[in-house]
């Protein structure tokens, strides 16, 4: 199969490598073609500008994993909305997979969601979502929300946690929800290659999981102990839970079901640090 994967970062270049190794014809459409994915066709061109997407070449299928330049809304807007338009009017995939987000979700008490969840996001980065959810969706396509992404250089919360940086709250838990990059590349592949069609599906691990519970487990690995911030004792749970049923029934067995898993394997790899 012909696969074009526009926007070719972080999920799209692991998306990419998945794709070539299953014998597929792998294009990679990304501003620079300073960084290559090898066997891939790489094409440089901006998704926003639609004179630049006229002589893409024929392909069967599109994933769309574009990122945002910044947080603002017309850099959101450019990335997800306008971006997607151009690429679908200019390729007309026969198949499609757009990479969203569970910020489209504005549930903020702990509460579980899935596909069927009422979604009314509280900020713009949702909204934009559901507008660029509602082109591929309107194109025959299928919508990835994906919750938190983490994976190999993703290791932020490691590193706040190693250092002390991180703080336990000890109050009522904020739920977080979060994807290995293996997985955001393993979903997208098995929904691209598959049959569904016009659908929403939530791409999230096994295990939401407190805050506090995921820094806690890492303190434990790392012999780190950390600080607790007393202020939201009192505070209700907050944050939400997402449902990967739908992903699961699809036929799609995850890489790695959870933050112990992917976090565990990030460690291991990382080498001790040299003594003081």
């Amino acid at each position: 199969m012909r696969i074009l994967v526009a926007g070719c970062g972080y999920v799209g270049s692991a998306l990419a490598r998945r794709l070539i190794a299953d014998s597929h014809q792998v294009y990679v459409l990304r501003r620079s073609p300073a960084q290559v994915v090898e066997s891939a066709t790489t094409i440089a061109c901006d998704l926003t500008d639609p004179d630049a997407l006229m002589d893409l070449p024929d392909v069967d299928a599109v994933a769309y994993t574009a990122s945002a330049d910044d947080r603002s809304e017309t850099a959101y807007r450019e990335a997800y909305v306008d971006g997607l338009k151009n690429i679908i009017h200019a390729v007309q995939p026969g198949r499609l997979v757009f990479t969203s987000s569970t910020a489209v979700y504005g549930q903020n008490d702990g509460s579980w969601v899935d596909e069927t969840s009422p979604t009314h996001p509280t900020r713009f980065t949702g909204e934009v979502m559901l507008q660029a959810e509602a082109i591929a969706l309107e194109a025959g396509g299928i919508a990835l929300r994906l919750g938190g992404i983490y994976g190999p250089t993703r290791d932020r919360l490691i590193r706040r946690v190693r250092s002390g940086e991180a703080t336990l709250s000890r109050g009522a838990p904020h739920y977080t929800n979060r994807i290995h990059r293996d997985d955001c590349a393993g979903a997208a592949a098995h929904l691209l290659l598959g049959d569904s069609r016009s659908e929403v599906v939530i791409g999230v691990d096994d295990a939401p999981a407190a805050r506090d519970e995921v820094l806690g487990w890492l303190a434990d690995q790392l012999g780190t102990d950390l600080r607790s911030d007393d202020s939201a004792m009192e505070a209700p749970a907050t944050g939400k839970r997402c449902r990967n049923a739908r992903l699961k029934a699809s036929g799609y067995a995850l890489s790695v079901p959870t933050f112990r898993h992917g976090y565990g394997a990030m460690l291991a790899a990382t080498p001790p640090r040299a003594a003081d």
